[in-house]
């Protein structure tokens, strides 16, 4: 082990030869490790993995591309609550810019996605799609990717209340700051995706996020 775990392991936990820690496989299994050896260069691992990860959540999650300075909060926090499924899409409210963002690339974010799994103590990485064209999105793509689920976007001025425990496979778009436009709630709805609200108040989506998801998805 070398990088950043490493300097984990000696600057935070101030981990010693002998001591026995968490570890993963990306896309494996979960286990412990018995440090034999640990330098400034590298940490020198015996393995024994042999636990499950934690169960994904039945959720396919679409985000409007948030703020670049948003966009790694909100990937860590739907890693590390068990999203497995992840498309960034485009609406009228998304600035062009954003899309430039160097914290796109695909290393970068799966840097990201690394930490929200090591927080929840799960390996399974996440899948990231961007999809920087919302009406042929929606048209085209958004029906097959909902199949048999349930269909659910995230609107203040929802027609319902956002139904609590649903239990169940659901598809979850959520919009930009400030929300999507009343063409783009159409385009959803065309596609069978119920507007529903928590309440009037206009939330971040770094905010927005994690409270649909507990609000779905309680335990």
């Amino acid at each position: 082990m070398t990088g950043r775990q490493l300097e984990h392991l000696r600057l935070v936990q101030q981990q010693t030869d002998g001591a026995k820690i968490r570890v993963g496989e990306i896309n494996g299994l979960m286990g412990t490790a018995i440090i034999k050896s640990i330098d400034n260069h590298q940490a020198v691992l015996n393995l024994t993995l042999n636990i499950k990860p934690p169960a994904p959540l039945p959720l396919t999650l679409v985000m409007a591309m948030p703020r670049p300075k948003m966009l790694r909060r909100c990937l860590q926090t739907m890693s590390s609550m068990g999203v497995k499924d992840i498309y960034l899409i485009n609406s009228s409210r998304v600035e062009k810019s954003f899309w430039q963002t160097p914290l796109l690339e695909k290393q970068v974010v799966e840097n990201e996605l690394i930490l929200g799994l090591e927080q929840s103590r799960d390996t399974i990485l996440p899948t990231v799609t961007q999809k920087k064209l919302f009406k042929p999105f929606v048209e085209d793509e958004l029906a097959d990717i909902i199949g048999e689920s349930t269909a659910l976007v995230g609107h203040p001025q929802g027609s319902e209340t956002c139904p609590i425990n649903i239990q169940q496979p659901t598809t979850l778009v959520i919009g930009p700051e400030g929300g999507f436009i009343p063409y783009e709630i159409e385009k959803l709805q065309e596609v069978a995706v119920k507007a529903v609200t928590i309440g009037p108040r206009v939330l971040r989506v770094e905010t927005a996020i994690p409270a649909l998801i507990s609000r779905l998805f309680p335990s």
